[in-house]
């Protein structure tokens, strides 16, 4: 039980790094890492729900691609998603690749007509241009690959994408691509930007997401945005060959990806290693070369699997280095408490770029690469874009270098910082502290959490800059008197807010508890603790309360997850918010095992085949009814939800005597 528990303790974890990665790099825009470190995490994270299918869940990163749109756009669902694609990062995972495609496809006659396409990866922000009868009616991003923003507005304001297609184009044409920003213009941008005393931004990806992603699209218009055209949704259906659909995508009008064919992988390889001399020859920022299998009926062949097509592979770049000294190391505390070490150096010239500021990821990351303050260090581009410290030339050393050492105490609010046994971040866990509060009010309302309709990123924001609120109890303290006078607000919209906080005061402890963004506690996890314990119970903590021991032999939590919740309720101005949480009138009542929350609560059912909607549709249906979406089927299983083409999962639930469902019957169970 202990080893399980720690498994999915890990799981976990795992999870909300690489959540937090996605957010920072898909959704904020200011990554933290690189693309080889957050392979990693992914791959571990992978690894382990592949060893433990049974603790796969919806929600998981690897069920998904990429992260969640941006509140203020209308969502757009992909009727053919938008896939990323698998990594290599040498010349012989390229090799690799072209064996398994070759195995594959099988037939020799296949073989002898395998050709593959070559484009230069472009580093922007990846959209979709649905065009019906030759008129551009919608663009999206790309968002999590199956629900995107809407911002067509936006888009229109791009010259290089024509509102009108020529060349009797389907009726239907979905063309895909991205867009970006040539290095000229980011650097003009830049330098307008410093003459106004505004903030610079750190690569023309940044730019060129942010400003896609404007309300307003005038804003958009005076941007240097271009776009570059590589594949189909929609529409793609009647081209031979991808080098054909590219052809075709061109004389319509559309701005295309630059490409090449090949007819083995040796000229493949020969390429990249030419784009992986050559690429600051280019007048944009790429990362990599994608490699495409050109045949069509070969990539239907292929397929794909949960995340990316097996037809393609892009072939990342090695980031670019230099060596500088390491002047000081200060500590930075983020969003989300995570305290991390920033290398100050002596500015050096990275591929063209100058580098004065460095990440360093963590303690252990420093201890490991053994860096001294005052060491000639080795710097790195990860993905060409973010600095980090990669090593230290030890034998430069001069004799009066230094260690560091991490805080004991928060810089920020002072408060002890803490770091759980067996995890790699320094972290403050004041729910208060000014570094991270907005990021607690931000969850606080999610829909998953208290569901505060109408107090999204946007405006929970302007109120904590304005500073009406500074946690979430202050929340329940706005007034619509207070928010009126506000830009974006009206005597309507302020009043619909304040009763939208009111009702989710009638939220369940669970919710509540899930909604204080203490660590390692997801929604799951909060409903076993609430059914064990109430918050008077957690706030007692060891003394007559919730200790360690006791949350840890609750079913499902681990120590790490119990020492977590037991730090947090220790931290007196997280007591100080829990009690004025339940002056409030919130609910911190413990729910007793087993309380009906839904037609099918407890229920763990498997979803297989193919459906009339997307399987996204199904799994929120299910969880709304209370009950939890499972990968496997076992006898643990209540049911099975089947679709067409079915398959083992489906023979399996019959041999076990799962209850199997058509559509027509889950809809009746869900009322």
């Amino acid at each position: 039980m202990a080893e399980d528990s720690n498994t999915r303790n890990r799981i976990e974890s795992l999870r909300e790094l690489v959540r937090y990665h996605n957010r920072r790099y898909y959704v904020e825009d200011a990554p933290e890492i690189g693309d080889a470190e957050y392979d990693t995490l992914y791959k571990q994270l992978e690894t382990l729900e592949g060893e433990h299918p049974e603790l796969v869940t919806p929600d998981s990163p690897t069920q998904r691609v990429g992260d969640e749109p941006l509140e203020g756009f209308e969502q757009v669902r992909h009727a053919i998603p938008m896939l990323s694609l698998g990594n290599a990062r040498k010349l012989e995972d390229l090799n690799d690749w072209d064996a398994r495609v070759r195995r594959l496809l099988g037939e020799d006659e296949e073989l002898e007509n395998l050709r593959y396409v070559t484009e230069l990866k472009i580093d922007g922000l990846a959209v979709s241009l649905r065009y019906e009868n030759g008129s551009l009616v919608r663009g999206a991003t790309r968002g999590n690959g199956t629900i995107g923003e809407d911002v067509t507005v936006n888009l229109k304001t791009v010259r290089s994408i024509p509102e009108k297609l020529s060349d009797s184009p389907p009726a239907v044409l979905e063309a895909r691509g991205e867009v970006y920003i040539p290095l000229d213009r980011f650097e003009e941008f830049n330098k307008l930007q410093e003459a106004e005393a505004k903030r610079p931004y750190a690569n023309p990806r940044n730019l060129a997401a942010g400003s896609i992603r404007q309300l307003d699209p005038r804003i958009t218009a005076a941007r240097p945005l271009t776009v570059f055209l590589y594949g189909v949704g929609e529409g793609g259906e009647g081209y031979e060959s991808h080098s054909a659909m590219l052809d075709a995508l061109k004389s319509y009008g559309l701005r295309v990806n630059p490409y090449k064919t090949h007819d083995d992988i040796e000229s493949v390889v020969k390429e990249c290693e030419y784009w992986t001399r050559e690429r600051e020859s280019l007048g944009y920022q790429i990362d990599g070369v994608v490699v495409k299998v050109d045949s069509r009926e070969q990539q239907r062949a292929l397929g794909s699997v949960a995340k990316a097509p097996r037809w393609a592979i892009a072939y990342k770049f090695e980031p670019l280095a230099a060596r500088t000294r390491l002047l000081d190391i200060i500590v930075n505390v983020g969003r989300t408490g995570a305290l991390t070490p920033q290398a100050m150096l002596a500015p050096v010239n990275v591929g063209g770029v100058t580098i004065s500021r460095a990440t360093l990821h963590n303690e252990d990351y420093i201890k490991e690469k053994g860096v001294l303050v005052g060491d000639v260090v080795v710097v790195e581009r990860a993905g060409d874009v973010i600095p980090q410290v990669v090593r230290a030339v030890a034998e430069e050393r001069a004799g009066d270098e230094y260690p560091f050492e991490m805080p004991k105490n928060c810089p920020v609010c002072g408060e002890p910082a803490s770091r759980p046994e067996g995890e790699a971040v320094t972290r403050c866990v004041n729910a208060r502290c000014p570094a991270q509060a907005l990021e607690h009010i931000i969850h606080w309302s999610t829909k998953a959490a208290m569901d505060i309709e109408g107090l999204g990123e946007k405006v929970a924001t302007k109120l904590f800059d304005l500073g009406l609120i500074k946690d979430a109890a202050d929340i329940y303290e706005l007034r619509s008197e207070q928010l009126e006078p506000l830009e974006g607000f009206a005597k309507k919209s302020a009043e619909n807010l304040v009763h939208a906080i009111e009702r989710s005061k009638e939220q369940p402890f669970p919710r509540v508890l899930y909604a204080l963004g203490i660590r390692h506690v997801g929604s799951v996890t909060a409903g076993l603790i609430a059914e064990r314990f109430g918050g008077e119970d957690l706030l007692r903590g060891a003394e007559g309360g919730a200790s360690v021991e006791q949350l840890a032999e609750i079913d499902g939590i681990g120590d790490v997850v119990a020492q977590a919740v037991v730090d947090y309720f220790a931290l007196e101005d997280n007591q100080k918010l829990v009690k004025r949480l339940m002056a409030m009138g919130l609910s911190f009542e413990r729910v007793p095992e087993g309380t009906e929350q839904g037609p099918l609560a407890g229920k763990r059912v498997v979803i297989t085949g193919t459906l009339s909607r997307p399987r996204s549709y199904f799994v929120e249906k299910l969880e709304e009814a209370g009950g939890t979406f499972t990968s496997s089927v076992s006898k643990n299983t209540d049911y099975v939800l089947a679709g067409e083409d079915a398959g083992s999962k489906l023979e399996r639930a019959n041999s076990l005597g799962v209850p199997v469902l058509d559509e027509a019957t889950f809809e009746d169970l869900i009322p």
